[in-house]
């Protein structure tokens, strides 16, 4: 029997279309092993080897061995996202420090390239662990992606979404996160997996019914996944997908 290809995925709410699309598909899911995870962890996984095949933060692809984009799919938005975020007490002329969610290096990297290259501010940046948020305070600023922003969103005097301010700087959609294989797949296997995620895509609304049959949550998926995540991993998003990187670069 071959050896199943081992898959992460990360576990936030944006992914529900892809893991419906491969749970969907009984033949696929009996060749891989799928574990889901936070964005970093997706990362870390795939970079040790411990995973073939990971949605990771793009700020990543750089550090993968053999790093392959499987697919034309992936975690985008097209301006405002409302779950990557830039809370404060002040504006942002009066920031001393922002605190960097260790959950996603892109949103990370998008937050320097954005104080260096948009902003114009000068503040130190804060490594962070869990329960971090809670010293957002003062002028000290924090970073928060993912589905905690839910919760965060309109507490804050101050937020900035980043991918509304990214657009502002390049006029160009963002990307978050893509997935890559850090091992030769073979043809038809990446074709089976691709097929899945544009079923899921495609599927979006029985996707979402099937998770709130199984989530009581109080976010608005339905609105989420439709008005602000963007899917199609398409011309202008590798355009600026290939900034993002360059930009990256320019900060080390």
């Amino acid at each position: 029997m071959d050896q199943k290809i081992k898959i992460s995925a990360v576990s936030y709410l944006n992914t529900i279309p892809f893991i419906y699309g491969i749970q969907a598909d009984q033949n696929l899911l009996s060749q891989v092993a799928l574990r889901l995870e936070y964005p970093s962890k997706c990362a870390d996984l795939l970079k040790t080897g411990l995973v073939d095949l990971s949605l990771i933060p793009v700020a990543e692809i750089p550090q993968i061995p053999h790093a392959e984009i499987i697919s034309d799919f992936c975690i985008g938005a097209n301006g405002k996202v409302n779950t990557v975020m830039l809370y404060s007490h002040c504006p942002l002329n009066e920031i001393n420090s922002i605190a960097l969610d260790y959950q996603s290096r892109t949103s990370v990297m998008l937050t320097k390239i954005l104080v260096v290259n948009y902003w114009k501010i000068k503040v130190s940046f804060k490594e962070t662990n869990e329960g971090y948020i809670n010293a957002i305070k003062g002028k000290d600023a924090g970073l928060v992606i993912g589905d905690r922003a839910f919760d965060l969103n309109g507490k804050f005097p101050y937020q900035y979404d980043l991918s509304e301010e990214w657009f502002k700087l390049t006029k160009l959609p963002f990307v978050f996160a893509c997935w890559v294989a850090n091992k030769p797949l073979s043809e038809r296997f990446k074709h089976q997996f691709s097929s899945a995620l544009k079923f899921g895509v495609e599927e979006k609304k029985k996707a979402i019914a099937c998770f709130e049959q199984k989530v009581n949550s109080t976010v608005d998926v339905k609105s989420y996944l439709n008005k602000d995540i963007s899917y199609v991993l398409d011309t202008e998003k590798r355009k600026a997908l290939k900034l993002f990187l360059e930009l990256g670069s320019a900060l080390v």
